[in-house]
């Protein structure tokens, strides 16, 4: 498979689940793996391309956002070949956000305006401790809430929590909200805005969105770690995992690009998308996904073998 992007574990077993962002293909897949690598099951899911995926412990069940058909679906976590996917709910239109002012060192101020698509970009997901699924919104820059979703008849309703143009992004690459993590009492929600390099901070009783931590290269996939209070984030334009503290500060980075192997993989991180953490372990995967139009100026245009990395997580 080309393109492994989401990814989620079943901390019980350790099984590791893989979707695949292979938008020139009609061979996306969700991967079983077991906590050892092996490949246990597939399922296909043809052009219909897959980013966040997340395990929810009360249904037992692997959550999928499926970006092609801007659609909420879960599947047996024990899934094989044959079993059915079931359409959980489809991510609202609510067109792109208002326009964004930003200040300028001299007093001046840039407006920033974005389209009008409508097209619903489910990117990211999270549950908290109540069993509400978050989702995020890359295209048009918003935040979608579905309450208690392993219990609710579907279709389930998903209602917008916040929709800004902070969630939106005019840079590179052109993903907004991104990933979602949530810090340990669950008071605060992290928001990646990958175009803007940023993580944004947003207080759930409120919804009040800050700037949390800038300059981050292609900010994706986000993760807290309860063991050391880390907020990883993949910066996935600078092929690392940087550790954020409680002040937004990198305090730790892992992985790093270090060439192609003979075999078409790559050695280290290659434009890392998404994280998880099992048994003091983190398992990144390797999107490698070309972006430019030029051809021969990006590494990721040589690999041939797709992977999942395996990186010991520090205690500090």
């Amino acid at each position: 498979m080309r393109y492994p992007e989401g990814i989620a574990a079943n901390p019980a077993t350790g099984e590791i689940y893989v979707g695949t962002f292979d938008s020139g293909s009609s061979a996306n897949k969700l991967l079983r793996f077991s906590k050892s690598g092996h490949l246990i099951a597939q399922k296909e899911f043809g052009s219909a391309f897959l980013l966040g995926l997340g395990f929810n412990g009360a249904d037992g069940k692997v959550y999928i956002l499926n970006m092609g058909a801007s659609k909420v679906q879960r599947i047996a976590a024990q899934f094989n070949a044959s079993t059915p996917v079931e359409d959980v709910a489809t991510v609202p239109q609510v067109g792109a956000p208002g326009p964004r002012s930003v200040g300028n060192p001299d007093g001046s101020t840039d407006t920033i305006s974005f389209g009008s698509s409508s097209f619903p970009a489910p990117n990211a997901m999270v549950f908290d401790a109540a069993g509400n699924l978050y989702i995020s919104d890359s295209f048009q820059g918003a935040i979608f809430r579905i309450a208690n979703v392993a219990a609710c008849v579907t279709p389930c309703v998903a209602t917008t929590l916040k929709h800004d143009p902070l969630l939106a992004t005019a840079g590179f690459p052109p993903f907004g909200a991104n990933g979602l993590a949530f810090n340990a009492d669950q008071s605060v929600m992290f928001i990646a805005n990958t175009g803007d390099h940023r993580v944004l901070r947003m207080g759930m009783a409120t919804t009040d969105l800050s700037v949390f931590a800038e300059s981050i290269n292609g900010a994706d996939g986000l993760l807290f770690d309860a063991d050391s209070g880390r907020l990883w984030v993949a910066a996935n334009q600078a092929d690392e995992i940087v550790g954020l503290n409680a002040a937004g500060r990198v305090v730790a980075r892992l992985g790093g690009f270090e060439g192609i192997r003979k075999d078409g993989t790559p050695k280290g991180l290659l434009f890392p998308a998404s994280m998880v953490i099992v048994g003091g372990e983190m398992y990144v995967t390797n999107l490698a996904l070309p972006l430019t139009p030029a051809v021969g100026d990006e590494p990721e245009e040589d690999v041939t073998r797709w992977t999942v990395s395996r990186i010991k997580v520090p205690k500090r």
